[in-house]
């Protein structure tokens, strides 16, 4: 007989049935399947099937090993999406700054400026006292020295304080996990930030030793009021360093890092004394301070003295603008936005503030008296470019105008030094004369700052010394426009310069760094090197971004530089800057504009061109003179000196039979560009008078001017050539009359007419004899220019002392300098 468990796993079966009562043997019963429906009025109980004893076992363990698998690969990939997301390398920590920074250093190393959230000073962790340390410890993470960067326990209490204060009171992660954050998170709060960071935490564990977590730790942490680190923070609550501080400060301190907004004693002093005694109870039960140490600091009052943080205190800010200015030459704004950009610069932090304190002194002594309120000045290595020095005003806060690099100015008779160069470079030898005779060119009549005239032949070196001005004139027409210009331009001028007559007496603007710099090639030996202020910018990473290059060329040959360089002795030695006399051999020029309104000097040893301007923004006139600018000269040359050997400027070269390394393009040859020419005819009408002989308002002859560079000899007097025809209608070639600089209140000049009258046209040379005193010329003189109405007589001005400069006259070719 089958059992139930048989008949339930069968489906379709014949079953016999015995013999009935008669002995028949019955036919064979159909018996349906189990899962078929019963016949109707049949409704047989259905039998329960037995199980097989332990087979929930089997799936039980069945589906913990799947379970057990399936967490293993979803820990396995998140555990691969996490390594993923944090990065390979952390040995960046020990030199990390933050987004934003950028750190700008002088020449010794010295941090002169920096920008966004940095430390201002970074320590060793020898260097921290142990009271710092403990304190931090104690407060943040008081396992830091047993976990292995993520203390599970310190968490747990962490939030179970949190929670029972109502607010926070100690922060739930360690302080390599805090490191991690600063260096490689964000403050967003997220479970996979914290994931994040908990694994970075082990991977520093993993690289560094717990002494250069804790280093990290204390320079990066933020502690509120700007202070980044712990060193910056003893500076701004309490204006000390960190071995100043004393064991409530240090607590105090210690106690601001989990919420530096809510402990600030300059947000609430209740608050921060409460979680000082908290920081100084938890230093006693780590076995950190004892207990009459715990008492006596509890007991103190909490005595705070606020201070700037330094990384916002800015160190010569002339000269860090100038920086700025330039790093977009060199850094992409996405360099500058990653941070951490060092910028090493040239300035020499000694020198830069001897010259604040000159400039500073001299508008104090002599400003005042002499009627300006502005000064500048700079230093370069004519060696190799480097700026040394740059103070491009005393009044940063109010104006941050820097007068060194912004300010375009007359230069004066400083520019003559170009027109000389130009000369000896073209083959004049510094002993030809001219005559210091009265130069007239159209309307254009310049004087000598006397307003008087020699009349006597004049050698270049001794035109120079004196800066005489009609020299200077006639020196620039024999040479020419363009080889002036050129060679100013080889030797550093950048400025925009235009062939006009005023341009020999320095009327075409420049400014002070462009004209320092171009005196420091004849420094050199005649070679010119850019000047500039970075000399290298290393990214956050150590890397260098940019290294400065010397490119040197050779604007002047090194005969024609050391010429120059002696001649320019002179003027130190003997003339008008003798101010700037120091002891030592010195080369350099003064200038000063119309009325005084710019007074300079530019004067350089073998190792040092500094230049030096004094003046007011506005254009107002002075009533100083370029002395008083070779005077501040020397005060700041005679301190930098005395770190600097004494060298000699090379002897001067043989003059005989020397050839120029320039071509000369006298002006008389250029079209339309002179409205006469040197000569100045005798009052006796006589129209034999040659270019070389020049005559007084006196009609006195003087001395032959040696201007014909073909004429080798000098002594015949060469043909006249043609008058040219001057262009009253070109404004580059209309100048005013000048005005003597001492005269205090001149009369206004007159402005050059718009509608001039055209000149006549311009006699050709004759080779016949001349004609009779009593006949009239062959060709009529062509008539004279309108004159402007002279200005009231005034009293005579007192004559100059030797070494006041000669001023230029003003341009009108540029702007009309307000008054």
């Amino acid at each position: 007989m089958q059992t139930a468990e048989a008949q339930s796993v069968e489906t379709t079966a014949f079953e016999p049935v015995g013999p009935d009562q008669n002995g028949n043997e019955p036919s064979p019963k159909l018996t349906p399947p189990l899962n078929s429906e019963p016949p109707d009025g049949d409704n047989p109980k259905p039998q329960k099937p037995r199980r097989k004893k332990g087979r929930w076992w089997f799936w039980f363990l069945a589906g913990m090993v799947v379970g057990a698998g399936s967490s293993g690969y979803v820990v396995h990939r998140s555990w691969q999406e996490l390594e993923a997301l944090v990065p390979e390398n952390v040995d960046s920590v020990l030199i990390y700054t933050r987004p934003g920074t950028m750190t700008v250093k002088a020449a010794d190393g010295t941090v002169i400026e920096e920008v966004g959230p940095v430390s201002h000073d970074k320590v060793k962790i020898w260097e921290v006292p142990d009271v710092i340390s403990e304190a931090f410890v104690s407060s943040e993470d008081r396992r830091f020295y047993d976990h292995f960067g993520v203390d599970t326990q310190g968490i747990a209490r962490a939030a179970y304080v949190n929670f029972r204060a109502g607010e926070i009171v100690e922060g739930g992660s360690s302080i390599t996990q805090q490191v991690a954050r600063i260096v490689f998170l964000n403050q967003e709060m997220t479970a996979m930030r914290k994931m994040k960071e908990m694994r970075l935490a082990t991977k520093l564990e993993e690289q560094f030793t717990k002494d250069q977590i804790l280093e990290s730790y204390l320079n990066l942490v933020y502690l509120g009021s700007g202070a980044y680190g712990v060193t910056d923070a003893a500076w701004v609550y309490f204006g000390k360093t960190l071995d100043d501080l004393t064991l409530p400060e240090a607590a105090m301190i210690a106690g601001l890092a989990p919420a530096p907004s809510i402990y600030s004693p300059f947000v609430s002093r209740q608050k921060t004394i409460v979680r000082r005694n908290q920081v100084l109870q938890r230093m006693w039960e780590d076995g950190f301070i004892s207990e009459p140490a715990l008492k006596q600091a509890i007991a103190t009052p909490l005595e705070t003295n606020r201070q700037i943080p330094k990384r916002l205190l800015r160190r010569y800010p002339y000269f860090s603008d100038y920086i700025q200015a330039e790093l977009d030459r060199y850094l992409t704004p996405e360099q500058l936005e990653k941070g951490g950009v060092v910028v090493e610069t040239t300035i020499n932090p000694q020198w830069q503030e001897w010259a604040e304190a000159t400039l500073a002194e001299g508008i104090e002594k002599y400003g005042r008296y002499q009627g300006f309120k502005q000064a500048a000045i700079v230093s370069i290595d004519p060696r190799n470019g480097q700026i040394k020095t740059m103070v491009g005003g005393l009044d940063f806060e109010n104006n941050q105008y820097n007068r060194v690099t912004q300010a375009q100015r007359q230069p004066g008779s400083t520019f003559k030094t170009f027109v000389y160069t130009a000369a000896i470079a073209s083959g004049m030898s510094p002993s030809d004369t001219y005559v210091d005779s009265e130069f007239v060119i159209g309307d254009y009549k310049p004087k000598n700052y006397s307003g008087t005239f020699s009349n006597q032949p004049l050698s270049l070196t001794k035109a120079l010394t004196q800066s005489v001005n009609t020299v200077a004139l006639r020196v620039m027409l024999d040479v020419g426009w363009d080889p002036v210009i050129n060679l100013a331009q080889q030797m550093g001028i950048r400025s925009e310069m235009q062939p006009t007559y005023s341009l020999a007496l320095g009327s075409w603007e420049v400014n002070l760094l462009e004209i320092t710099s171009a005196y420091g090639t004849l420094a050199n030996k005649g070679v010119h090197q850019p000047n500039y202020g970075i000399s290298r910018i290393i990214d956050r990473d150590g890397n260098i971004i940019y290294q400065a290059e010397a490119k040197p060329r050779q604007a002047v040959d090194a005969n024609s530089a050391a010429i120059m360089t002696s001649m320019l002795t002179d003027v130190v030695s003997s003339g008008t800057g003798s101010n700037a006399n120091i002891g030592r051999p010195v080369a350099g020029k003064t200038g000063t504009s119309d009325k005084a309104r710019d007074l300079w000097f530019i004067g350089y040893i073998p190792q040092m061109v500094t230049g030096v301007w004094l003046g007011n923004d506005d254009n107002r006139p002075t009533w100083g003179a370029s002395s008083t600018a070779a005077r501040l000269w020397g005060n700041l040359m005679g301190q930098i000196t005395d770190s600097l050997a004494v060298e000699n400027f090379p002897a001067m070269p043989n003059l005989s039979n020397r050839v120029g390394s320039i071509e000369a393009q006298p002006v008389k040859n250029a079209p339309k560009k002179v409205t006469g020419n040197k000569k100045k005819k005798t009052n006796s009408g006589n129209s034999n008078n040659s270019e070389t002989n020049t005559t007084d308002s006196g009609g006195n002859q003087s001395s032959p001017t040696p201007t014909d560079r073909d004429n080798a000899t000098r002594t015949a007097p060469p043909r006249r050539s043609p008058e040219p025809t001057y262009d009253y209608t070109k404004k580059s070639d209309t100048v005013p009359p000048f005005i003597p600089a001492e005269t205090r209140t001149p009369a206004a000049s007159p402005a050059p007419s718009t509608a001039p009258t055209p000149a006549a046209p311009a006699p050709t040379p004759s080779t016949a004899a001349p004609a009779p005193a009593s006949a009239p010329p062959a060709n009529p003189a062509p008539p004279k220019a309108v004159q402007p109405a002279p200005a009231p007589a005034r009293a005579p001005a007192p004559a100059p002392p030797a070494n006041v400069d000669i001023p230029a006259p003003p341009a009108a070719q540029k702007r009309e300098p307000s008054e």
